[in-house]
């Protein structure tokens, strides 16, 4: 009887690991659904951009592309969504000198008379063959109601290498 009694035994303990792994398992699924913000759930609706062929910037000197690196971004925050009253009202690829070499730059407006903590715009740029290369962001806080914000995003790729991008903007109210 003592190997049934130490069989059941380690039965139970299978069953409880299995029953933890589950429940542990179920929590993290909960949470992902959950998210982790107002903004994890809504997906911004991008539109998209034209690089002129003109373009004729060279890639970045040692010292300007680390000067671009420290300078532009290309974390989205996760707590940002789409919101009705913030919108792109115009945008346009750019080739500057000196480190900032490829941009994008435009004005977002705040349609609202509310103002907007956060509003970060997302650009995400591509290769001849569809390709996406990267992501890089702008950002700004305190958008007042009725007001606009004239942004510059830093493109950290060379601009020989980048034939399309599309651009959206997202936020968080106050």
């Amino acid at each position: 009887m003592e190997g049934v009694g130490s069989m059941e035994r380690h039965d139970d303990v299978d069953r409880r690991a299995v029953l933890s792994a589950l429940g542990a398992g179920s929590l993290a699924g909960l949470a992902g659904c959950l998210g982790s913000g107002s903004g994890s759930s809504s997906k911004p609706s991008y539109e998209d951009g034209e690089v002129p062929d003109e373009i004729n910037g060279s890639a970045r000197n040692t010292s300007e592309a680390s000067a671009a690196y420290s300078a532009g971004s290309t974390s989205p925050r996760t707590d940002l969504a789409p919101l009705s009253n913030l919108s792109i009202t115009d945008h346009e690829f750019s080739f500057e000198g000196g480190y900032t070499g490829s941009t994008v730059q435009g004005t977002v407006e705040n349609a609202s008379d509310d103002r907007i903590d956060t509003a970060e715009v997302r650009v995400r740029v591509y290769n001849g063959d569809g390709q996406q290369l990267g992501m890089y962001i702008a950002s700004t806080t305190d958008l007042d109601g009725g007001s606009t914000w004239s942004f510059q995003v830093i493109v950290l790729d060379s601009p020989a290498d980048i034939a399309d991008y599309d651009i959206a903007v997202v936020g968080l109210p106050d």
